[in-house]
């Protein structure tokens, strides 16, 4: 039995809507994640325009997601975890600024730990008509559409999805899809190639098959150590796979600590938007990288990728299951910690390099067979 408040309001008129926005205030592989649910309101609402709310961290994506027609950027209050103070005024501001869209409805996605009501009422204020959202809770008249939250390991793309189809959206397939844009992967191509802007370490006689190295993650408890990533890189260039380091200039440091001693390794800290990031990604025939947004670029692009999965989260909310991967954890008692920090001694991420190195080897062996065997510059179409 459902609380008598989950979908009480009238049927949402989704083919009439002329303005929607869908909130995901959330990091990259969140806002990559909401694709399949896009796709699907797209398709429902074919004459909408689409808009997305988006934090600055997940903002980038809307570049490579179709559906989108426009993106609000906010570092909305209700995601704030410092204890920071946050301005009324923020707020206020947000709520003018979704007023002044005109939107008809409201799409709030969210994680099966996050409430929807904060971002409810917010539209609420703004004269949004329709707001849809989904959260363990009653909230009151925040949701005119509240649906009760599926079971907690629910992947996130199914989440999602669950939420549209209880407010009538038909469902669509689940699989993730991004658009690169072409200027995007041609400056993938020039950094690959050693052309003028790229790391000018081309041999003349075809590309050397490569491995692309994230070692960046939203906090430190989901970052597997940078001494580990370094041994990582350097037994895959021994292998004989060009390796490639990449971060935000935040992730400056660690990209350093990760490939500064590894002969022939292309460091790339803060130089990639994530447009090129995910043509990087697409290039390139294995990624290795933590719980992050890379992981969720490669299985939308196909892109064989090693996960290295911290104890933080359940594997099954954000498994990549859209192409070859392998996930590597360490099953803790602690763990899903959600911890930003890690107190301990991060024994979820205490896995062998060599156990890396090794998978990302065959998932590029099983991407194209071989390299040895493969003619310079030639791989499998997707």
């Amino acid at each position: 039995m459902e609380h008598p408040a989950a979908l009480a309001g009238p049927p949402v008129p989704w083919r009439g809507l002329a303005r929607v926005l869908v909130i995901r205030p959330d990091n990259l592989g969140d806002v990559v994640m909401a694709g399949p649910a896009l796709r699907a309101l797209r398709r429902a609402a074919p004459r909408a325009r689409l808009d997305l709310l988006a934090a600055p961290a997940g903002a980038a994506a809307a570049a490579l997601l179709p559906e989108v027609d426009g993106v609000l950027t906010a570092s909305v209050s209700w995601q704030k975890t410092g204890g920071e103070e946050v301005p009324v005024t923020d707020d206020l501001d947000l709520v003018d600024r979704i007023g002044w869209g005109g939107y008809e409805a409201a799409v709030i996605l969210t994680s099966f730990s996050q409430a929807s009501w904060p971002a409810a009422y917010l539209c609420r204020l703004a004269g949004v008509p329709v707001r849809v959202g989904m959260s363990k809770e009653f909230g009151g008249a925040g949701l005119t559409h509240w649906v009760p939250s599926p079971p907690d390991e629910t992947h996130q793309v199914d989440r999602a999805l669950h939420l549209l189809e209880r407010a009538g959206v038909p469902p669509v397939e689940g699989r993730l899809r991004v658009r690169v844009p072409a200027e995007a992967a041609s400056a993938a191509r020039r950094l690959l190639d050693g052309r003028p802007g790229g790391d000018g370490r081309a041999d003349g006689r075809g590309r050397r098959p490569c491995a692309l190295i994230l070692p960046g993650a939203s906090c430190s408890a989901r970052r597997y150590p940078a001494d580990r990533f370094a041994r990582v890189a350097g037994l895959l260039t021994a292998a004989g796979l060009r390796v490639l380091v990449a971060g935000t200039a935040r992730e400056a440091p660690l990209v350093e600590a990760t490939g500064a001693g590894v002969p022939g390794a292309v460091l790339l800290p803060g130089r990639l938007d994530v447009p090129v990031l995910a043509a990087l990604i697409d290039a390139v025939d294995v990624v290795v990288c933590n719980n992050s947004g890379g992981a969720h670029l490669a299985s939308a692009l196909g892109t064989p990728v090693v996960v290295l999965f911290a104890g933080t989260e359940q594997v099954e909310q954000y498994r990549p299951r859209f192409g070859p991967a392998s996930i590597l954890t360490v099953p803790t008692a602690c763990s899903p910690c959600r911890q930003f920090a890690c107190p301990f001694a991060l024994d979820c991420l205490d896995i062998p390099p060599e156990q890396v190195a090794a998978e990302a080897l065959r998932l590029a062996d099983e991407r194209g067979g071989p390299w040895w065997q493969t003619p310079a510059g030639t791989r499998d179409a997707r």
